[in-house]
């Protein structure tokens, strides 16, 4: 079993905002595998099926994204999912617009959802992959830019496709681990 988690914000209010980046990702990996995300379990909307002979479940946590730890610590717990079998997708102010990165652990960083999840599974050592949002611009205030939605034609673009690559790379992680996930994030440079 591979669970791939995407952070975000419910709500229409949110919805295709930067910081909901990993809900994004995880609709395209439902649509590329066929995966309904139709069931309400541990705080998340929740889906389960198979890509390649692997079994995943796919979750978008419903706590608002500054509670998400309670939702990743219990759906770890319920499918008693060893640290390297689960991958959080989420939005990175630090990285360009459209970049990837996949890591094996690591801090929260300056991200809110991230430092929930430290703090309520209480590991580091789970694999993430980062959706590059761009950095926050002079003179606006961290929670308006990531709450923002895209500017222009141009930067919907560049992330759709970034949603792409991410799901492939999340994908690949799912199937044949880390290597093949980081393989997928490079060629996209």
């Amino acid at each position: 079993m591979r669970l791939i988690v995407g952070l975000g914000n419910p709500g229409t209010k949110y919805q295709h905002t930067r910081h909901n980046v990993g809900f994004d990702v995880v609709e395209v990996i439902a649509q590329k595998t066929g995966v309904s995300l139709n069931r309400k379990k541990n705080l998340a909307e929740l889906g389960e099926g198979f890509y390649l002979g692997r079994r995943i479940a796919l979750a978008r946590p419903q706590t608002y994204m500054n509670f998400s730890g309670e939702s990743v610590h219990a759906l770890a717990q319920w499918y008693k999912l060893a640290p390297e079998e689960l991958l959080v997708v989420y939005d990175d102010i630090d990285l360009p617009l459209g970049k990837l990165r996949l890591r094996a652990g690591g801090s929260a960083g300056t991200h809110n959802g991230m430092r929930s999840i430290l703090d309520v599974y209480g590991r580091q050592d789970f694999p993430r992959l980062r959706v590059g949002v761009g950095a926050c611009p002079e003179g606006w205030d961290l929670a308006d830019w990531v709450l923002s939605h895209y500017a222009d034609a141009q930067e919907r673009q560049t992330q759709f496709d970034a949603f792409l690559r991410a799901a492939e790379a999340a994908l690949a992680w799912a199937v044949a681990g880390m290597e093949a996930g980081l393989r997928v994030c490079q060629a996209g440079v």
